[in-house]
């Protein structure tokens, strides 16, 4: 079963690119200050390993000084390199024993599942920290292979005990729904940075939304 003793939690995802990463940096602390903020996943898809450890050494002293988890994308290597706390992988990355082995039994490690419940049920048996389903809506952040329906996370939330998380296309006006079906976290990129009133409006208006879903939860019991 999910935690229901406590409300959903924000994972934030950075652009895939960062031009200013000074700029970013200031934005993010906002954006860690305004609200729950339960990680950051670090996933740059342009510039090179280069450009992914210098982004490291810059936001991982700002979210550990907050108590906020620092993953990388796809890299287990760049994970164990930079001093990450963990590693998010996708189907098509280093399989999960393997990223497993190399970061050590302390290591954060999410696993991509798509809409598949047998993936997600694979990841758990070998240990993963969490299954991610998506993605939930379309979105430009990447070219999202499968579209989930909510439904598979109330499944998932009703009847598994490792936690999940909601990803893609979620922003603060189409996340009622996903949150309602009881799920953990909800992955937001786009969503937090473009966000018209700003990234800490967006983490103060998710977390409201959080705290209201969970409300209205707890008083139905």
């Amino acid at each position: 079963m999910s935690d229901e003793s406590s409300p959903c939690r924000l994972y934030l995802i950075t652009p895939p690119r960062l031009d200013d990463l000074s700029a970013f940096a200031e934005s993010l602390k906002a954006a860690l200050d305004a609200g729950d903020v339960a990680c950051l996943q670090i996933r740059l898809k342009e510039g090179g390993d280069d450009v992914i450890r210098r982004a490291a050494e810059v936001l991982l002293p700002l979210c550990h000084a907050r108590d906020v988890a620092v993953l990388m994308n796809d890299r287990p290597d760049l994970a164990k390199k930079t001093g990450c706390d963990g590693v998010h992988v996708g189907q098509e990355d280093m399989p999960y024993k393997k990223a497993r082995a190399l970061l050590g039994p302390d290591a954060m490690i999410g696993v991509t599942c798509h809409d598949s419940r047998h993936l997600a049920m694979i990841a758990g048996e070998d240990g993963a920290d969490y299954v991610a389903f998506g993605a939930m809506f379309p979105t430009e952040t990447k070219q999202a292979p499968t579209l989930a329906d909510p439904e598979l996370l109330r499944w998932w939330s009703n009847v598994m005990l490792i936690p999940s998380v909601a990803i893609g296309g979620i922003t603060v006006d189409n996340c009622r729904e996903v949150v309602e079906t009881g799920t953990d976290f909800i992955a937001v990129s786009s969503g937090v940075w473009t966000h018209p009133e700003g990234p800490a409006a967006a983490v103060k208006a998710f977390n409201a939304l959080f705290e209201a879903v969970y409300a209205e939860a707890q008083a139905a019991l």
